[in-house]
């Protein structure tokens, strides 16, 4: 019989998060403040964070110790298992090997409690009593609101419209941890009267998302703010879906030729991919891939530049691929890609050419997503269609080539409350987007005048 599941005792979870920053061949660029010009300390960023998590973005420390409290709440599902799709590669008629990790046992469905139950924790022995954050297609949103419940915090989350409008199931997961969610451009903050007031029909983005999060943190008592992307402690956090990887791998006697997850912010692709750059790093010859969609291409079209994580400018400046904070991605399913910027650490690996970007309309994403879903048995959330796409295209490329292949990719979550979205798929009315150059220079163009940094 043909073994599909790696599966770890919880005494094998990992104790330590591997920081990336420990081994990058070229240090990242600081943050900057907009007014000054200057890097951001902590004092700076202290009015939105606990000081804890403030270290851990800062942090040059390799391994980084995971507080028994937070291990507590993370056994409610990890590790999770990491699975051999045999029926998957069957179909493709493939010689490559095909393993997936499965962010999509967690009680929300997918990878974000990894880094929400770490964020809540801090956030509680910091004196914190009320988060705000934003959420894309809601799964942050979600993670974030189980998090808060269990350890005692109180949430507002501001959901990005056009998901709160398609997805209306995660903000009643949210309601039912306790959550506030709201459509965002919202009427509650500043920032969203004045977007609504300018275009009352936005489809809203994560940079308009974030702004009003934060204006909420920072006007409102004991309120701290929350990322569930982008930042280097989300990053960190995440690595622990592939040490687990890399464990279960073993116990599969295999070693990946590649490495995918697909990618928004970059936060579950930082916690498949990380711990396998750390080898590519150190000489093992590895591939590793970032899906993305061409709605939103920040990794294939947009710039390494200094930019706002936030519409309204509220962030500090950080150097990263960006298409611009004012840019609005189209109205795509997979509303956890839809962000003009991507992590910090990956734009700094993608400029140093240890990992690759590639792109893939949504309508190929699904029809590959089917078809995982009809030999898996696994529905696909959008986001992690990206991964099964490019997933697919290596997969058949080495069927092209007549090579054995070993593909692992993090599964990042379930699509069982995104059925809207596969519905539009058979009726045929899902549409791609192509993103112009002309239109990725247009908003790019109120930033033209910030410092860039040297490549």
């Amino acid at each position: 019989m043909k073994r599909v599941k790696f599966v770890l005792d919880d005494k094998s979870i990992p104790k330590k998060w591997y920081n990336i920053q420990a081994d990058l061949p070229t240090p990242l660029h600081p943050p900057l403040n907009p007014a000054t010009g200057k890097p951001v300390g902590p004092e700076d960023l202290a009015p939105i964070f606990p000081m804890a998590l403030i270290e851990q973005e800062v942090s040059t420390k390799r391994w980084i110790d995971i507080p028994e409290d937070v291990l507590e709440k993370l056994l409610l599902w990890r590790p999770s298992p990491l699975y051999r799709a045999h029926n998957f590669e069957k179909a493709l008629g493939t010689p490559a090997k095909i393993y997936f990790k499965n962010e999509g046992v967690s009680p929300a469905g997918s990878h974000k409690p990894n880094s929400a139950i770490p964020q809540a924790y801090y956030n509680k022995i910091a004196g914190t009593k009320r988060l705000t954050t934003e959420t894309g297609a809601g799964q942050w949103g979600c993670a974030l609101s189980m998090a808060c419940k269990l350890f005692g915090l109180d949430l507002k989350v501001y959901m990005v419209r056009i998901s709160f409008e398609q997805k209306p199931y995660r903000k009643m997961m949210m309601r039912t941890w306790g959550a506030e969610c709201v459509p965002s451009p919202s009427r509650d903050t500043e920032t969203g009267r004045r977007i609504l007031a300018e275009n009352p029909d936005t489809p809203g983005s994560l940079g308009i998302a974030i702004s009003e999060a934060i204006e909420d943190a920072v006007s409102s008592k004991n309120t701290k703010y929350s990322l569930g992307s982008v930042l280097n402690f989300v990053c960190l956090h995440q690595t622990i879906i592939g040490l687990e990887a890399k464990k279960q791998m073993k116990m599969a006697g295999d070693y990946p030729d590649i490495v995918i997850g697909c990618v928004g912010g970059g936060s579950n692709f930082a916690g498949i991919s990380f711990p396998f750059v750390h080898d590519k790093i150190n000489g093992e010859n590895v591939r590793i891939i970032g899906a993305e969609p061409s709605a939103c291409p920040t990794m294939t079209k947009g710039p390494f530049i200094y930019d706002f994580g936030d519409t309204a400018q509220k962030t500090p400046l950080m150097a990263m691929h960006s298409l611009g904070h004012n840019f609005v991605p189209p109205p795509l399913h997979a509303g956890g890609l839809r962000y003009h910027g991507v992590a910090p650490l990956v734009s700094r690996l993608l400029l140093d050419n240890l990992i690759e970007a590639k792109s893939y309309q949504q309508s190929e994403c699904y029809k590959y997503a089917v078809l995982w879903a009809q030999t898996e048995g696994f529905i696909p959330a959008p986001e992690a269609s990206h991964a099964i796409a490019a997933v697919a295209k290596e997969a058949l490329q080495a069927k092209e080539e007549g090579k054995e292949k070993t593909i692992l990719f993090c599964w990042s979550g379930h699509g069982l409350l995104d059925l809207g979205a596969y519905d539009s798929y058979f009726a045929g009315k899902l549409k791609d987007f192509d993103i112009q150059d002309d239109a990725i220079k247009k908003s790019l163009t109120g930033i033209a005048h910030l410092p860039k940094p040297s490549l």
